[in-house]
């Protein structure tokens, strides 16, 4: 394959790169001040004149307007801005995890209170969890042992989670969701 370089081929920016300075290609543009005050449709030579005298660069912003849109700031400072925007963006978004416990219907009462503790901890922490009695053998003759199992793990998570739907079956599987109570404020 010929991957000749082709100097009349712009190349692409990166997602977050922009043109600062001499790097701008348009020829007219709508400056933006330091003081964020718009100072009109000016030739990239005025702009670019305009942040020397400030002491600062001459950003792209919105590369795609018509004509583009710079502004006159530290570009350090531009990239400082951003990359705090986007860790601030990162720690308030939260993603909800589906988590699973499984339960026999023999299953014995440590194992029992251990689990639906940690059923406890899932919904405190915000995540949804599926919670599923699995039946074995002839453990399928006595489903009612799972549906009491089921009935009990209901009223144990009343204060903290509501269960979604009604449980259903699934072959051998007991299987109902149990999402976190929304808080009230």
């Amino acid at each position: 394959m010929n991957r000749r370089f082709k100097p009349w081929k712009q190349r692409e920016l990166y997602k977050n790169e922009k043109r600062i300075n001499e790097k701008i290609i348009a020829r007219k543009v709508r400056l933006i001040g330091p003081d964020k005050e718009a100072l009109g449709i000016v030739s990239i030579q005025d702009a670019l004149h305009k942040a020397r005298e400030y002491g600062l660069d001459l950003v792209e912003i919105a590369p795609k307007a018509n004509p583009p849109v710079c502004k006159i700031i530290d570009y350090s400072k531009l990239i400082f801005e951003e990359s705090k925007k986007a860790r601030e963006a990162k720690k308030k978004q939260h993603s909800t995890q589906l988590k699973e416990v499984k339960f026999r219907p023999r299953t014995d009462e440590h194992d029992y209170n251990f689990k639906v503790k940690h059923i406890k901890e899932f919904l405190e922490k915000g995540n949804k969890v599926k919670v599923t009695i699995q039946f074995r053998g002839r453990e399928m003759a006595h489903k009612e042992l799972g549906w009491e199992l089921f009935k009990r793990i209901k009223e144990e998570l009343e204060e903290c989670g509501d269960f979604e739907q009604d449980p259903r079956m699934e072959g051998r599987f007991l299987i109902g969701f149990v999402s976190p109570k929304k808080i009230q404020s």
